[in-house]
């Protein structure tokens, strides 16, 4: 890809991400509010301080998900960060999760303590 397009494509992103930089902000709050649940719900004793923070965690959730342009954002900063990457020559690929099939595993660590 040429440099014209990788600058289009930069300025577009910036301008996208900026745009839902509000939006991103309410999505970091639904995060903070959902772990917090999370958080607060695993270290209650009480069932009703247990359905009290399954609530918060739910109220959360639903507020990251109904976050539609937050999502957008973060599409368009992940296009600045590959478009970043592009740019200075660095690989743009993202690597898989290697397998945790656990029989893979033994192979490998088989094969790694016989050498």
């Amino acid at each position: 890809m040429n440099k014209f397009w990788l600058i289009t494509l930069g300025i577009l992103a910036g301008i996208i991400a900026l745009s839902n930089i509000g939006a991103l902000f309410a999505l970091a709050v639904s995060a903070v509010v959902v772990y917090a649940g999370v958080h607060y719900y695993l270290r209650s004793l009480s069932t009703w301080s247990k359905v009290f923070w399954a609530a918060v965690g739910i109220i959360g959730v639903l507020s990251a998900i109904s976050n539609v342009p937050a999502l957008i954002g973060l599409a368009a900063l992940a296009g600045l960060w590959m478009i970043y990457r592009k740019w200075t020559g660095q690989s743009v690929s993202v690597d898989a999760m290697k397998e945790s099939d656990p029989f893979t595993n033994f192979e490998y660590q088989w094969n790694k303590l016989t050498k």
